[in-house]
């Protein structure tokens, strides 16, 4: 115990190493902030919602019902769906920036109103934003490298590296004992303000405890990287020089490249182009013989094929039969689309078993319900209210009953997927390794270092 506290007392005096360890506490604190601000205004926006949600069905009530038509209603109501932001989602906001977490949707064709929310610009997105995962992939890595990586070679450039190494105590376990205080204060500057966060959200232990987990893995891997680097031959300017190196290749250049490797091999359409698809699809049905389009809805549905035949004219049957041939027109380009962005989720993960940053950002993302997991499982909730909503009408249509207010008011309501977020265990078990790796390399390059090693 004297030990660390001197090692700490030799710390304290160091200005730019205090100063460090505050700005890392400021700026984790910051994210943490930021992140529950977020979270907060999306929940502010989805209860401003629900009001103005609730309004609009009373003002259809009132407006749609004078014709007792199931048409009118079913094609002029909106129907509020939500992706409530978890008790984790201030940690990591993923794809929350670009992903709608509102969908009003109709008894309409559904894949267009599922993409149509996607005509984001993606400059705007491709930063991301300043949440705790930006800290903790791109920041404490840099502040991880400034306060180790002259650990021994600021001692030896002082001359004190003959004198350290020959007290009782020196050697390895010196080394490892100073680079341990300074990871643990590091550790300590980024997890306190989570602490502080989860508290305030509500967040589950299990959560807290992988986003804990997460952090200290990412902080051994880089302190063990620091040591091993910054233990070898040479100035404390060629050491920071190879961790800077290390760290912009395992961050940002293999990663980048990783992706772009990714998007080639996993070729998906954007959500858009499904929905021109099927847009087109519907639109073209306007030109096609109603009885044509009838027998096709038929095949698919025979439940309604002995219903009574479609008048001259307009007939609302016809029109939604068609609105849903629409959907099934594109199923084959849907079924496609997610396969291909689930294979890319995966092969991201398994790239994080490589690189720790993308290791770190995708356990953060699945346990704060942030990542394409998750908007895969909301788009499949809108996906059931729909086949829900049409199933509820479809008799009114085919049938020709009466809507009535109590039919009105029997209308499905949303209701969102379980926020709840599996374990990434696998992803935990994989940056668990990688660090354990990185500080077994620091400790082996720390018990060599010799004072006959030029400077």
């Amino acid at each position: 115990m004297n030990t660390i506290l001197h090692e700490a007392r030799l710390l304290w005096r160091s200005p730019v190493s205090v100063a460090a360890l505050v700005a890392l506490f400021l700026l984790s604190s910051l994210a943490v902030v930021l992140g529950l601000r977020e979270v907060a205004a999306q929940h502010a926006t989805l209860s401003r919602l629900a009001v103005l949600q609730a309004q609009d069905l009373q003002a259809q009530a009132r407006t749609r019902l004078a014709r007792q038509d199931a048409g009118t209603v079913a094609y002029y109501t909106f129907h509020g769906t939500w992706d409530p932001p978890s008790t984790a989602a201030f940690t990591a906001l993923g794809l929350r920036d670009a992903a709608p977490g509102v969908l009003r949707v109709r008894a309409l064709a559904l894949q267009a109103q599922l993409h149509e929310g996607e005509t984001f610009n993606p400059e705007l997105v491709l930063a991301g934003r300043f949440d705790y995962a930006f800290v903790l992939v791109y920041l404490a890595p840099l502040f991880l490298i400034a306060l180790l990586h002259d650990v021994v070679s600021g001692e030896r450039r002082a001359g004190r590296l003959a004198t350290l190494m020959s007290l009782p105590g020196g050697g390895r376990r010196l080394w490892m004992r100073r680079a341990g205080l300074r990871a643990a204060l590091v550790f300590l500057a980024l997890v306190l303000p989570v602490l502080a966060g989860a508290v305030v959200s509500g967040m589950p232990m299990a959560a807290v405890a992988t986003v804990l987990l997460a952090t200290a893995a990412s902080v051994v891997f880089w302190g063990g990287l620091s040591l091993a680097i910054g233990s070898a031959r040479g100035s404390a300017a060629v050491h920071a020089t190879a961790l800077m190196g290390t760290w912009a290749v395992l961050t940002l250049l293999l990663p980048t490249l990783a992706n772009a490797a990714l998007s080639r091999g996993v070729p998906v359409h954007q959500g858009v182009a499904l929905m021109l698809a099927q847009r087109q699809a519907v639109h073209g049905a306007w030109d096609l013989p109603p009885g044509d389009t009838m027998d096709r809805f038929f095949r698919t549905h025979p439940e309604w094929r002995g219903t009574a035949p479609l008048p001259e004219g307009f007939h609302w049957k016809w029109y939604f039969a068609f609105q849903q041939l629409g959907d099934e027109h594109v199923a084959d380009r849907v079924a496609a689309y997610r396969a291909g962005m689930a294979t890319r989720q995966r092969w991201t993960e398994r790239l994080g078993w490589l690189l720790p940053g993308v290791g770190v950002q995708a356990v953060l993302h699945r346990q704060a319900g942030t990542d394409l997991t998750a908007q895969l499982a909301y788009q499949d909730a809108v996906t059931a209210y729909h086949s829900e909503l049409r199933r509820f009408f479809y008799p009114y249509l085919f049938e020709e009953v009466r809507f009535g207010e109590a039919d009105f008011a029997a209308q499905p309501r949303f209701t969102p997927p379980m926020a709840a977020a599996a374990m990434p265990w696998a992803s935990l078990a994989a940056l668990g390794l990688i660090a354990a790796v990185a500080a077994g390399l620091g400790a082996r390059a720390a018990g060599r270092v010799s004072v006959r090693d030029g400077t």
